[in-house]
């Protein structure tokens, strides 16, 4: 049970309840994680620009890398919300998140995400890699994501937000 309940709509204050719709209107749903995060409409906005910063990586890395970097610093942080959300990304893409063969563009941005969230200063290590692939706004964009991606983890286990249903049938066994 999480540590934090979720607002309750009919309760909620005119604010919270905008921000609520506002977050339907845009992503068409609600999670257990926003519906906590609700409580602070300014901290649901901030954790909100996971996504903002995804679209603007997109047309450079495309949404599986960007969900295999995003399951890297999932499963490093051992954050089963997000890897389990994750995993219903690329399973439902038609992939096996557990034989996925990522080609060097991927496997460099996996070493990316897993150093980001184990210990940030070991990415000077692949640092070389990533600026021979990308310019400085994509690299700022990066490691903004993967810093929003981190913040992630780190709420979703500390509050013990719980799993949403619909991501059930997408654990890992």
């Amino acid at each position: 049970m999480a540590m934090i309940p979720p607002i309750e709509y009919a309760t909620a204050s005119p604010e919270i309840r905008a921000a609520h719709d506002e977050e339907l209107r845009l992503r068409g749903r609600m999670t257990n994680m926003k519906r906590i995060q609700l409580h602070s409409p300014a901290a649901h906005r901030i954790y909100a620009e996971w996504f903002t910063l995804r679209d603007l990586l997109r047309p450079t890395l495309g949404d599986r890398a960007i969900w295999l970097l995003s399951l890297a610093i999932s499963e490093s942080c051992r954050a089963e919300i997000p890897v389990t959300f994750f995993r219903r990304a690329l399973i439902e893409s038609g992939l096996d998140p557990g034989s996925i063969e990522p080609n060097a563009d991927e496997a460099l941005l996996i070493d990316f995400g897993t150093a980001v969230a184990t210990d940030a200063n070991a990415v000077s290590a692949i640092w070389a890699g990533l600026k021979a692939r990308y310019d400085e706004p994509t690299l700022v964009n990066l490691v903004a994501f993967a810093g929003i991606m981190v913040a992630t983890c780190v709420f979703t286990n500390a509050v013990r937000v719980d799993l949403d249903p619909e991501l059930e049938g997408y654990r890992r066994r």
